[in-house]
């Protein structure tokens, strides 16, 4: 069985150990980012809020992306990743932001991406990505492997940041 709690902690703790902020932009995981990351007691020291931007009304009404902004760019792919990362970010400010874009399943994407794929990028004092390919179509469980992955990346780059004292 899969926990919120379990899964939101470690960056939690990290957050709030570092007097950190952040904002997360959720597309085919539907905010399980978001409700891991308030799981944990005291996340309004921390998360500053987000937004699921799973179709492109949604992204038009909540990111500070034009249309020509995404000439050429396509979701679940690393530069929308980014785009989205840096547009939360803009928007709620805050140390850092999470994106998340991918196809969950059962079925490819709009864009034939398999399912199982999915791009992540964070932005801060570190700006990266990440691409999993889970190699499967369970909808439910790639979502809880796509948060899992993206709080593991921004764990990861919290640490590396204040070993390089960019935190």
């Amino acid at each position: 069985m899969h926990s919120l709690l379990t899964l939101g902690k470690p960056v939690g703790e990290l957050l709030k150990q570092g007097n950190q902020t952040l904002a997360v932009c959720e597309s085919s995981i539907a905010g399980l980012l978001s409700a891991a990351l308030v799981s944990v007691p005291g996340a309004s020291a921390y998360f500053l809020g987000g937004t699921v931007v799973y179709t492109l009304e949604s992204r038009r009404q909540f990111l500070d992306m034009s249309d020509s902004d995404m000439k050429g760019v396509r979701s679940a792919t690393e530069k929308y990743a980014l785009l989205c990362a840096r547009s939360i970010h803009n928007t709620l400010g805050g140390t850092w932001a999470l994106a998340e874009t991918g196809a969950t399943g059962p079925a490819a994407n709009p864009y034939k991406d398999p399912p199982g794929t999915a791009w992540f990028a964070v932005t801060g004092p570190i700006e990266k990505t990440l691409q999993i390919k889970t190699g499967h179509n369970k909808r439910e469980e790639n979502m809880w492997q796509f948060a899992a992955a993206a709080l593991g990346l921004l764990e990861e780059y919290i640490c590396e940041a204040a070993t390089l004292g960019n935190s």
